[in-house]
């Protein structure tokens, strides 16, 4: 009976702690992931491609030239090309490396993109 008891103790605390560690860390709910940098009155987006897109979402300034800069490291799933559809936009990425794509100036507006299946999207939230 102890033994039981015991038993279903520790799955409960497995499960429960599986559960709190995990809460709270899926990508989608990442919106400020600080991937946005200004150089030299450029910003540079930098997202990575890799069984999808992190950050999923990400927060720019409108008004400045603007550059997406796409990083993979052995992306060999379809996140690997790239869509933005808005932009008439259609990129293959390498398979490690990195690649800038140059957006200009936006408007204060939600730009959504996709892999090249449509499987993986994310988005640029440009604000002023």
């Amino acid at each position: 009976m102890n033994a039981t008891v015991l038993s279903i103790i520790v799955a409960v605390v497995i499960i429960g702690g599986s559960f709190l560690l995990t809460k709270g860390t899926r990508p989608e709910q990442v919106v400020d992931a600080n991937n946005v940098t200004v150089v030299g009155g450029t910003q540079i987006i930098e997202i990575t491609a890799k069984g999808g897109y992190q950050p999923r979402k990400s927060v720019a300034k409108a008004g400045i030239p603007t550059i997406i800069r796409f990083n993979t490291n052995g992306t060999f799933d379809c996140s690997s090309s790239v869509r933005i559809p808005s932009m008439n936009i259609s990129e293959n990425l390498p398979q490690s490396g990195s690649i800038d794509i140059d957006i200009g100036s936006q408007q204060v507006a939600t730009l959504q993109g996709t892999c090249g299946m449509g499987m993986y999207p994310f988005e640029i939230d440009f604000q002023s």
